[in-house]
């Protein structure tokens, strides 16, 4: 089908999570729940870090880090499938693209972030003498670096991409925000090249990361098992059982949603999918490494008993 036949789309109706309206109210409420939490929760564990000395070391680091981009890219996502549920939402074609871009770039990010952070936990098992020399300052700052820049090429790389794709056959999204896939679906032009990309970046943010996550614990798991005391043990298990879960839950949903062609994914199964790391993961991770973590427990009684001690004082 030629291009030049059909007018070109410059705006998008997204659908949504679901059409079956009785759902929108309920699920409306849920994920403003969601999205709240997620904001309270990333703010709240970048603050504290900054605000606590003893919490100013490299896992904390990469820590804020984390939150950092968890708030951001849910932030990207969340309010446009809100509107989703109260209104026809449609978004202009270069606020489509914007939206696509900046997903890409924190997404990608967090997978390395994640594999930056699982070095560390090796970096301190595994050779806890070299820790500091290992983890300055410098190196933690070059490896942030490092992981942005690879979400900036892959977002930059999939964008332009799609920026070459016509899209004539329809103007509505089967999905709640502009992803990769669900636009594709809309193009009357040849989507090779989008594939290839899409596919080897995919491959390379997925499977390279995981690689390092993988190597780290089989390492880690290693030292732990040459440990003779029980309570030790429990102590260097209890230091990584937070990331494992985070990871699980996050690759294991994107591993879904993109290691396989765009003609193969059901949409519908992708929106699900998409789901878990686009909203639920953010919200998790605070709590996460919260509730699972001694000192942040520590960092936020003190920060808490300080507060109220200033205010008994004015009183």
């Amino acid at each position: 089908m030629a291009a030049g036949n059909h007018s070109t789309v410059n705006e998008f109706i997204l659908v949504g999570l679901t059409e079956k309206t009785e759902l929108h109210l309920p699920l409306f409420i849920f994920f403003l729940g969601v999205y709240v939490v997620t904001v309270v929760g990333n703010l709240g564990m970048i603050t504290l870090i900054g605000l606590s000395s003893h919490l100013h070391t490299p896992m904390y680091y990469f820590l804020s880090s984390l939150s950092f981009i968890d708030l951001c890219y849910s932030t990207v996502i969340t309010p446009k499938m809100l509107v989703s549920f109260v209104t026809e939402n449609t978004i202009s074609h270069p606020e489509c693209m914007s939206q696509l871009y900046f997903f890409i770039f924190f997404i990608i990010s967090e997978c390395h972030m994640l594999a930056v952070m699982a070095y560390d936990r090796y970096v301190a098992i595994c050779n806890p003498l070299l820790y500091k020399v290992t983890m300055s300052y410098q190196v933690c700052s070059w490896l942030v670096v490092v992981v942005y820049m690879i979400g900036l090429i892959s977002a930059t790389a999939n964008t332009v991409c799609m920026l070459r794709v016509v899209f004539c056959k329809a103007k509505i999204i089967n999905h709640y925000f502009c992803d990769i896939y669900p636009l594709l679906k809309l193009s009357c032009s040849s989507i090779y090249i989008n594939e290839v990309v899409v596919l080897c970046f995919s491959v390379f943010n997925i499977l390279a990361p995981i690689s390092t996550i993988l190597g780290s614990y089989i390492s880690i798991i290693a030292s732990i098992l040459r440990i003779r005391s029980t309570e030790g043990r429990s102590k260097a298990f209890n230091t990584c059982s937070s990331h494992i879960l985070a990871v699980t839950i996050f690759y294991g949903s994107a591993a879904f949603m993109y290691l396989q062609p765009s003609n193969v994914s059901s949409m519908d199964q992708g929106k699900v999918s998409s789901v878990f790391y686009t909203t639920i993961v953010p919200m998790l991770n605070p709590l996460i490494y919260s509730l699972r973590n001694k000192d942040v427990k520590i960092a936020l009684k003190k920060i808490i008993e300080k507060r109220l001690f200033c205010i008994n004082k004015d009183l």
